[in-house]
């Protein structure tokens, strides 16, 4: 008997968690469905926010899993394009998730810590409460919502400060070290970096179980942001001093329109108490990818 190959359909393929995904799971016997917003070698163009054309793409591949990837991550233009952001992180999810269940797969969202209102004291977990106060907050908290009303087989992961291959705060942090000895860095936003690389183990770790739910899935540890550039010039070997400054402070230089997290250190308490999984620390997790960069 021939076992027919796994398909597994990824939105998003050409963002950080993506392209770690086609690392991640290169040496094992799976047939990738690659889509993006824009068509591009390898890779199909899906519209996710348009219903017929989810359908049609899901219900012809008939995908054993489908991950989704795709999201309007951009904070502050969330703010003002609030419609656009809950079709991309809302309907997006939604549409996703009725075709998996039209066709039986899996559904894997990706979700963020900003489903949180940032005034925790110490670490959240999936039973504390979401009250997000963000756009970008408030979209993905319902593209959470419609997983779990249509989808019948998904998990939900919740991940924050997300890095990878492509723009994401350590190249932006690398970049302008070569142009700047001082850097000024928020030091009271408190959270955990985690690599798109651990993210993608988590991914295949889950992927093939039944252990369904809303999951938080981020390195271990915690740092402000100010801490994780001073861990990132360290690592580079850059002689750069970094202010340690306040959010109201940094506030008065660069002008932002979202409300960002103060605390959003999420504890992975559901992968300790169903699989005992721990994802490596932030710093060691860092350490590998820099490996990547120099």
């Amino acid at each position: 008997m021939i076992l027919a190959m796994k398909k597994i359909l990824i939105t998003g393929s050409n963002g950080q968690l993506g392209r770690a995904l086609d690392l991640e799971y290169r040496e094992e016997d799976v047939f990738f469905i690659r889509t993006d917003v824009a068509e591009s070698e390898g890779i199909t163009a899906l519209d996710i926010t348009k219903i017929e054309d989810v359908l049609s793409l899901v219900c012809t591949e008939k995908p054993d899993v489908i991950i989704n990837c795709a999201a309007h991550t951009n904070v502050d233009k969330c703010e003002i394009q609030e419609d656009l952001a809950y079709q991309i992180n809302a309907i997006g999810a939604r549409n996703l998730s009725i075709a998996a269940t039209k066709v039986d797969a899996k559904l894997i969202q990706v979700s963020t810590d900003y489903v949180f209102s940032g005034d925790a004291s110490e670490p959240i977990t999936e039973f504390d409460k979401p009250e997000p106060v963000s756009a970008y907050g408030r979209t993905k908290y319902a593209g959470e919502a419609f997983v779990k009303e249509f989808s019948n087989k998904h998990f939900i992961l919740r991940t924050a400060w997300l890095y990878g291959d492509g723009h994401n705060f350590v190249k932006t942090m690398l970049k302008l070290s070569e142009t700047h000895d001082t850097l000024n860095v928020v030091k009271d936003q408190l959270g955990s970096p985690t690599s798109a690389a651990e993210l993608a183990r988590l991914i295949h770790y889950l992927e093939p179980t039944e252990s369904y739910g809303v999951y938080h899935a981020t390195c271990e540890g915690i740092c402000s942001w100010a801490e994780f550039a001073d861990a990132i010039f360290a690592r580079a070997g850059k002689n750069v001093t970094v202010n340690h400054v306040t959010t109201e402070e940094y506030r008065k230089m660069n002008p932002q329109s979202a409300k960002r997290p103060a605390y959003s250190v999420l504890d992975n308490y559901m992968l300790r108490l169903t699989g005992n999984y721990r994802m490596q620390s932030w710093e060691k997790a860092l350490d590998e990818y820099m490996e990547t960069l120099l």
